[in-house]
This record gives structure tokens, C-alpha cells and sequence, in this order.
């Protein structure tokens, strides 16, 4: 499982509209060049039927389970746009890039094709990418994210000041990104955005203090956009909300994530010591208060998390392949829910870091 999440997890993705194009054919043909291709976190994708059609194969999209099924000599393979894996019977091929949707169309990442696709399909792959990856906007932006988020997710609170005087929330996904797309076409973007502006109220209503979040509508950002909020002088505690997918309708559950290690000026925590951990566990116990089934915590150096020693924990909210987890997400009910326990194990985690100051 712990696998499994983490693979799922490393995908805060940031659609761009950028097209580039590409020379792809078997072996020996003369090649054909496709245009309709999209950049995102640097990396290309192609429609998967697109390529399918151009090798001589096609596939199928099951619009109930939301699978894109098409045939290998070793059998039916399939791959799903909320999944880090390609299925083949009983094997679990690791994937780079999950596929997405971009466009109204399931497209798949070069990786993909230039590697896995050709030895699923048991043939030699001609392929050319024509375009340079020096031209596309953000393939060394990875490491000046990671220097951007070690300067400014530094916590700077005056001794004072309340515990929590401001909260920062990043809604995942957003216009072309629709994120994992679950049971009954439900979109994880939208989703996250529901509880995101649920959560906002509620904060604001009960605790009088200002929340600032990274989209307040269904439009795709950068990541430096994302990281804004986070930026100002007043927040104290950043929170990412996802939703995931599965091949399989099985695995559900909410699952808390937070960096492994906290860093300090002059010194650096690991994360069971830092406040991230701490603000994941009060969000665990409120979730689990509320009824809500709690897959557990997790560290992972997901970029999104950023560096430093402000409070940050994102939190999947659960399955939207899963019935139960689609249900849950997929009502105002279940949003309002989930919401007021996020709220709970905010204000736990505020009243706890106030009795430790007090100290």
C-alpha cells in the first residue's frame, strides 16, 4: 500500500498549453508527426490513441470504470488516468507519469511510449521528439521550486502572536488537469476545489481568520502560483488536498503526507519531531472522531510539500474509484464532512501548539 501511495502521490501536475511535436512509427515505416502534444512538469504526452493508431493498434475507453483497455501479445493491458501503473494480468508495471486527461483526451507521457509501450507490444518504436527539451518552460524548474519553497516555507511568528493566525490551502488540479477521474465521471479537480471552499468558510466562520488559497476557480496555475499562499507572513499551516485513484476498486481511505524532515535555521528535525507531523496527527484523530476511515501517515519528499518548518500536510481524501469513497466525495454531506474534520484537527492542532508555548 505504502508503494502504491507513493507512487500515486507524485504527480502534482501543472498542465500547460505549450504544444510541441513529434516523429513516431514501427520500426522500418516512414514515420508520422504528430502535433497534438502537450507539455506538463516538462514532461510530453500524446493521445494514447493517437499512437495506438499510428502502430497499427487501437484501444478502448471502458467509461464506467474509467479504464483504458488495448490489447499486448501477453494479453489485455490497461491503464487508468488516476494510476501510476500499467495492469497485465496479474503484474503491476510501474509508470513515470500517470496518464491524463488533457484536452478531453487520455494521453500518456513519452516515458510510456518510448519504453513500456514498445515491449508490451513486443515491437521496435521509431521515435522522435522535435522539439528540445531546452525550449520547454520548466524543465529545470524542479530545482528552483525546491529553492523557492526552502526560502519561503519558513514559519516567522512573532512570540506574541496566536497560534494560528492565517491558513493556506491548495486546492489540487484545475482546468485541463482534471486530476484522477473517478466512478461516474466525478472529477478530482472539482472535488478538491468543494472541500477546499468548505473548508475556507468554516475557518473563517469559527475561528475569524484570514485563509488564502491557491485557485478559487477551474483554471490551471503554475507552480509558482502555487506556492503564494503559502508565502505570506501570517500563515501558519499549509494544507494540500487530493483525492486518488486505483486500478482496482479495493483500496480506500484517506492518507495524510508529509515531508520527512523539517528544516530549521542552523538545524534540521525528522518528521515525527516537526509540527507537520503534528498537525497530521490532530487531522488523523479528528477525521477518525468523525467517523472517517484514515489509511495513515505517510513521508514522502513530494516537491509539493516544499522544505523548511511550516506545518504542511496533504491529504488525499480518498478513492474515487472506490464506491464508498466516491459517495463520500461525491455528496455535499460528505464534503461538509470531511471538511468540518479537517477544521476539528486544525483547531486541535492550534490549542496543542498554544499549551506547548505556554509552557
Amino acid at each position: 500500500m505504502r508503494c502504491i501511495l507513493l507512487f500515486c502521490l507524485l504527480m502534482l501536475i501543472f498542465a500547460g498549453s505549450v504544444q510541441a511535436a513529434v516523429e513516431i512509427a514501427r520500426e522500418g515505416e516512414n514515420p508520422v508527426i504528430l502535433e497534438e502534444v502537450y507539455v506538463a512538469e516538462g514532461d510530453f504526452f500524446l493521445s494514447i490513441d493517437d499512437v495506438l493508431n499510428i502502430l497499427g493498434r487501437s484501444g478502448s475507453w471502458d467509461s464506467v470504470g474509467h479504464l483504458y483497455r488495448f490489447k499486448t501479445p501477453a494479453g489485455t493491458a490497461i491503464i487508468s488516468p488516476g494510476s501510476h501503473f500499467v495492469r497485465l494480468g496479474e503484474r503491476f508495471i510501474p509508470l513515470s507519469q500517470r496518464p491524463r486527461f488533457i484536452d478531453n483526451r487520455l494521453r500518456v507521457s513519452e516515458d510510456f511510449i518510448t519504453g513500456i509501450l514498445p515491449e508490451l507490444l513486443g515491437i521496435r518504436l521509431y521515435y522522435r521528439n522535435l522539439t528540445p527539451r531546452s525550449q520547454v518552460a520548466g524543465e529545470e524548474e524542479g530545482s528552483s521550486i525546491d529553492r523557492l519553497f526552502a526560502f519561503l516555507l519558513q514559519r516567522k511568528k512573532p512570540e506574541d502572536a496566536k497560534t494560528l493566525r492565517a491558513v493556506a490551502l491548495d486546492p489540487g488540479h484545475g482546468g485541463l488537469d482534471t486530476g484522477t477521474i473517478g466512478l461516474d465521471g466525478i472529477k478530482e479537480k472539482d472535488v478538491n476545489l468543494q472541500v477546499t471552499e468548505r473548508l475556507e468558510k468554516i475557518l473563517k466562520m469559527r475561528l475569524g481568520i484570514p485563509v488564502y488559497l491557491s485557485r478559487d476557480g477551474d483554471y490551471a496555475l503554475a507552480p509558482q502560483q502555487r506556492l503564494e499562499p503559502a508565502t505570506r507572513a501570517d500563515v501558519d499551516a499549509l494544507i494540500l488536498l487530493h483525492a486518488q485513484g486505483s486500478l482496482r476498486a479495493a483500496p480506500q481511505g484517506i492518507a495524510l503526507v508529509v515531508r520527512p524532515v523539517e528544516e530549521y535555521t542552523g538545524e534540521a528535525l525528522s518528521a515525527s519531531e516537526g509540527n507537520s507531523m503534528r498537525l497530521a496527527r490532530s487531522l488523523e484523530e479528528a477525521l477518525r472522531q468523525e467517523g472517517l476511515k484514515v489509511d495513515g501517515i505517510y513521508q514522502a519528499p513530494l516537491p509539493a510539500l516544499g522544505r523548511g518548518n511550516l506545518p504542511t500536510v496533504l491529504v488525499e481524501m480518498g478513492y474515487l474509484t472506490n464506491p464508498d469513497d466516491k459517495e463520500l466525495l461525491g455528496s455535499v454531506a460528505g464534503r461538509e464532512k470531511l471538511a468540518h474534520a479537517m477544521f476539528l484537527g486544525l483547531q486541535g492542532f492550534a490549542e496543542k501548539m498554544k499549551e506547548k508555548e505556554n509552557k
